[in-house]
């Protein structure tokens, strides 16, 4: 999803056998990691270029490839970072007992709209972007934003089976799959809002799919 506002960046731990690096050093990565999702969040991976992220960040050239081997190594530490931002969100949504499991649910997609409202809908979701790209991007891409993908879904599918368990949902729904689901549409919907910049895909979407599954 960036759904949201722009994902804060943050620092990895130094390569192994590269001298940790100066503040000001960690600070240069942060500010190109920052630029980085904020641009392909709205653009995608094609159609920016290093050059257009140096200015953005405004860092010389030599600072991105001190901490990135190439425009490829940066988006795959893109992905990282985003969906450690990302799973922020969902945690804070999905393990808040005040509400019950659905109700969470609805809350994320909620926030999630505002997010997207306060950049006037011109900003998706990361993975989203690049699995459009995907054709165009290194095979390593794949393997990463699967992952990212499937560990959304096991979180969701965790929230649906607690659903059941609070009669909420029947069990004769499978979890796995409608967390499955849930993705393939939400990311959908979420590509659509970017289109037509506007909530409505969504907000159909959520309905729907809500008043599909509660009993």
């Amino acid at each position: 999803m960036a759904q949201n506002d722009s994902p804060p960046a943050t620092a990895d731990k130094p390569r192994r056998g590269r001298p940790r690096g100066a503040p000001d050093a960690s600070e240069s990565r942060q500010k190109l990691i920052r630029a980085g999702l904020e641009s392909l969040t709205e653009r995608g991976y094609s159609a920016v270029g290093v050059d257009e992220i140096l200015k953005a960040a405004g860092v010389p050239k030599g600072s991105f490839y001190h901490h990135f081997a190439g425009k490829a190594d940066f988006g795959l530490a893109l992905v990282a970072a985003y969906n450690a931002y990302f799973l922020d969100l969902l945690d804070r949504a999905f393990l808040d007992e005040g509400h019950k499991p659905l109700d969470r649910l609805r809350h994320f997609t909620a926030k999630a709209e505002d997010g997207m409202a306060r950049h006037g809908f011109r900003r998706g979701c990361l993975v989203g972007n690049l699995g459009q790209e995907m054709g165009a991007l290194p095979d390593d891409f794949r393997d990463a934003l699967t992952g990212v993908l499937d560990d959304w879904q096991i979180r969701t599918a965790r929230l649906l089976r607690a659903a059941q368990a609070q009669g909420q949902l029947s069990s004769d729904h499978d979890p796995e799959a409608l967390a499955e689901v849930f993705w393939i549409g939400w990311e959908g919907a979420v590509l659509r809002a970017k289109l037509e910049l506007r909530p409505e895909p969504l907000r159909r979407f959520a309905d729907t799919f809500f008043r599909l599954i509660q009993r």
